[in-house]
């Protein structure tokens, strides 16, 4: 997200005391409920779900998502760059293109 859009999330949350409420457990469990949230657009069809209401599960994903990163000091940037790191090295390209299995079965 762009510095705009954190500033956005960050105004939000302070304007209404919500920090308080935002422990690292509490937004886990706030996201796991809006990615569940975001699945349930394609429970029963793959190809026809509604667009916006995924774009607002999705939002609200992201948005715990940057909560957690501000309740724990965390950069999106930094933790993201580490985990491709690790990923390119458990699923080498000339393993692991164009197929889908776990790395340990590469």
């Amino acid at each position: 997200m762009n510095d705009k859009t954190v500033a956005l999330i960050r105004a939000f949350i302070n304007d209404r005391d919500w920090e308080q409420f935002h422990t690292p457990a509490n937004l886990a469990k706030s996201i796991a409920i809006e990615a569940a949230e975001l699945l349930e657009c394609f429970q029963w069809n793959e190809t026809d779900y509604d667009l916006e209401h995924v774009k607002e599960e999705l939002a609200d994903a992201m948005v715990y998502c940057q909560n957690m990163l501000d309740s724990l000091g965390l950069d999106a940037d930094e933790i993201v760059t580490a985990k491709m790191a690790k990923n390119a090295a458990k699923y080498p390209v000339e393993k692991a293109r164009g197929n889908s299995r776990k790395y340990s079965e590469l």
